[in-house]
């Protein structure tokens, strides 16, 4: 299997990628031992499938230990992290399907209507796990036809089985519309953000009441979620080409090495390796070989 990251470390490898015949999708296959997620979140949903060992993932309902058999599923914009849930770490399988994509199946398949998410972060599956891996072969294989429609077959049951409209949307209350302010000025000034006081005192409130609002809303407090912001930004920028120097600088960190540390805890591979699967899928419409 061609490796996104191999750095020796007790043999951890991974590989972050994109297949162009299922659109929509990004892909992760990994072996870490002593790699951890920082906490972040994803704009798309998220389906893992442990084969070896024991990875450790913790939601805001607490610690979640995901074992072979199971499958993990993660909504748009919950917060976690994770680890190693043993000294051995683990290897798995991770599938990033697009909330587009998600709805359009959930459309087609299924009776959900509204914003689709999975009531449960973990289930017992060894059938839909083994879907999940078999995604990864045949994109891996080159085989779009086999890709696209055992994905679909495995988002398809997860959804009948586990599958719910989400909350609709209630009016924010004015500490939570505080929080979506403060992350607007946040994207909005990336490069240069305003420290906690300056932040609060643009919006009229306490720096704690601010911090309060703002976990209670997104999960994290605003230094972490900016931290996911300039991520997710570094990831576009490296797609569209631009050089991960370049990157950094853009979205804010001091320095490359700044960007390689946070973009691997949040992402699973260093940027350099991030962009080199982009340029090789999209300028090929090849999968790397495998």
């Amino acid at each position: 299997m061609a490796s996104g990251r191999h750095d020796g470390r007790e043999g951890e490898w991974a590989r972050h990628w994109q297949y162009p015949g299922v659109p929509g999708l990004d892909l992760l296959r990994a072996r870490y031992v002593r790699h951890s997620f920082t906490r972040h979140s994803h704009e798309g949903y998220v389906l893992g499938a442990v084969r070896r060992g024991v990875e450790d993932v913790v939601m805001p309902e607490g610690t979640i230990r995901a074992r072979p058999g199971t499958v993990v599923m993660i909504n748009p914009e919950v917060p976690h992290s994770a680890h190693a849930g043993v000294p051995e770490g683990w290897s798995y399988a991770t599938l990033y399907p697009s909330a587009a994509l998600v709805a359009s199946i959930a459309r087609e398949e299924t009776t959900l209507r509204g914003t689709v998410g999975f009531a449960e972060t973990i289930v017992e599956d060894e059938d839909t796990a083994q879907l999940v891996r078999a995604v990864h072969r045949a994109a891996e294989e080159g085989n779009a036809l086999a890709a696209d429609s055992l994905l679909r077959v495995a988002v398809a049951r997860l959804l009948r089985r586990h599958g719910r409209p989400m909350p609709r949307r209630e009016p924010l209350a004015a500490g939570a519309r505080t929080a979506a302010l403060a992350r607007e000025l946040l994207q909005q000034r990336m490069a240069e953000p305003p420290s906690l006081e300056q932040l609060a005192a643009e919006l009229a409130t306490s720096p704690f009441a601010l911090l309060r609002a703002f976990k209670a809303a997104y999960g994290m407090p605003p230094h972490t979620w900016l931290t996911n912001a300039r991520v997710r930004t570094a990831r576009r920028l490296l797609e569209s080409g631009t050089a991960p120097a370049a990157a950094a600088v853009t979205v804010g960190f001091t320095d490359q090495p700044h960007l390689n540390r946070h973009f691997t805890r949040i992402v699973g591979v260093p940027p350099g390796a991030y962009q080199r699967e982009r340029a090789r899928t999209y300028k090929t419409g090849q999968a790397p070989g495998a």
